[in-house]
């Protein structure tokens, strides 16, 4: 089952593909499966790595809910 989560995180290690070269961002992303209560936010990393072309390291993820 697909779950929505805002969130805010930066990206680091160089420019996005498209965009503005900001740093810093905010928005909502579609998951195949809700996020492991221990398992952390791996899974929301690299999908959102993988959308700015970078290392799922060059992410970090400074605040993340679920959208109801």
């Amino acid at each position: 089952m697909a779950a929505k989560y805002y969130t805010h995180f930066l990206t680091a290690g160089g420019a996005p593909k498209q965009g503005p070269e900001a740093s810093e961002w905010s928005g909502v992303v579609e998951l195949r499966s809700p996020i492991e209560p221990n398992g952390g936010t791996r899974e929301l990393r690299a999908l959102l790595a993988q959308s700015f072309d970078l290392d799922s390291e060059d992410i970090k993820i400074l605040h993340w809910a679920r959208l109801h």
